[in-house]
């Protein structure tokens, strides 16, 4: 009985431990590819590199949803870092959340 306990116990400290580090907030209009690598989650060094590369060749993302333009970066990974992204100065530059769909 008492190694099912301890199993879950270790299966529920690494969960939470993933989950405390599933992003860092960044500024995606300033931070080098390592930083956004390693501030969003399911963003590898590839993806970095690909955000900023299309940051230098269009200009500042001016919404979150911008992020979707780049091949690998879908609707689930914008959403999971959402909270994060930081597209100019504070913690308040952020687009904010969208409204319900149907409500106006």
């Amino acid at each position: 009985m008492r190694t099912p306990l301890l199993a879950l116990a270790a299966l529920l400290s690494l969960t939470l431990a993933g989950a405390a580090q599933a992003g860092k907030p960044v500024n995606i209009n300033r931070a080098d590819a390592a930083t956004l690598a390693d501030s969003l989650d399911g963003i590898g060094l590839a993806k970095a590199r690909a955000i900023v590369a299309w940051r230098t060749q269009h200009g500042a993302f001016r919404r979150v949803e911008d992020l979707g333009q780049i091949k690998g970066i879908g609707q689930r990974t914008l959403e999971r870092n959402r909270g994060f992204i930081r597209l100019g100065d504070g913690p308040a530059a952020a687009t904010p959340a969208r409204p319900a769909a149907g409500k106006h």
